[in-house]
Parts: C-alpha cells; structure tokens; sequence
C-alpha cells in the first residue's frame, strides 16, 4: 500500500483538484483508489499527498447542480506544488518571459493553508497555480471557497473561488 505524505514535498508534485457533490463518496473511493487516507479534512474539503505517483488530489465539495454528473464540472483547476517560494518565483519568471498573463497571490489563505502562488491558464482556459504552503494550519485560515481575484482567460480580472 502506498503511503501519503504530508510535508512540502522536495521537489514539484501536480495537484488536481477536484469539484465533488458527495464528500464522503470521494474520500472512500480515492482512499481506495490511491491506498491513502485524506491528508488533511475540513467542512467541505479534503486533499491527499501521494507519495506514488507524486500528487497532491483536492477535493472540493460544491452543490450537484454545479458538479454535474461525469466529465463535466469536475475539474476545479491544476497546479504544481512546489517546496520553495524562489520555485513560486522562478515560474512568474518563466511565465513572464513566455509573454503569459499571470496573477499573483502572496500570503494568502486558501484550502486552509497560507501560501504563496502565481495563476495562469493555458490556451483552453483551464486555470494553473504554482504554489508553495508556507503554513498548513494558519490562524483564520479560509476554504477553497473563499472569494479571491484572479485573471480569466482574456486577462481581465474577474471573482472567482480561491482555488478555483
């Protein structure tokens, strides 16, 4: 059985997370499916650090009738969690050499973690974060729900969740 994780990992890992209508459902079966237990859990929210294969899984419980049923209204968004904030750094680098629009969010709470991280989305509009978490359990930590700015796909600023 593999076995999780829970510290910042040494090098990149791929984070998906995940709209989910039944919390409890997701946890029991990617508890099954990847042979680990939830990493962290709060209301409405769960993640996994998988050693093997090297990822990082968020679930984030939203109403069926946002969720849907299959494909659609899975997915919440992808990122690479990286174990440093000169790694944050090296990628707003990269994206802005790449002529890519990017926000940035420094000391922030999200998934009831402060971290730091920069957005992009590629050219479908599906939206990446490169983050590092500076503090698993910070005071008023907030949930991935949390209403935060982020740019859309023409890079124009526009509301979304944290983590969304």
């Amino acid at each position: 059985m593999t076995t999780a994780t829970t510290s910042t990992p040494t090098t990149g890992r791929v984070q998906l997370a995940l709209n989910v209508a039944d919390l409890e459902a997701s946890i029991a079966f990617y508890s099954a499916m990847f042979g680990v237990e939830p990493a962290k859990r709060r209301p409405g929210y769960a993640n996994f650090a998988v050693a093997e294969p090297p990822l990082k899984l968020v679930l984030i419980e939203t109403s069926e009738d946002t969720r849907g049923t299959g494909v659609a209204g899975a997915l919440n968004h992808l990122g690479v969690e990286v174990p440093t904030i000169d790694a944050v750094t090296a990628a707003r680098t990269r994206f802005a050499e790449a002529g890519l629009a990017a926000f940035d969010e420094n000391d922030t709470t999200c998934c009831y973690a402060l971290q730091d991280k920069v957005w992009v989305h590629d050219p479908a509009g599906a939206p990446w974060e490169v983050y590092t978490v500076k503090d698993e359990n910070p005071v008023g930590a907030r949930p991935a729900t949390a209403s935060l700015e982020i740019l859309d796909v023409s890079g124009q600023k526009s509301q979304a969740g944290c983590c969304a």
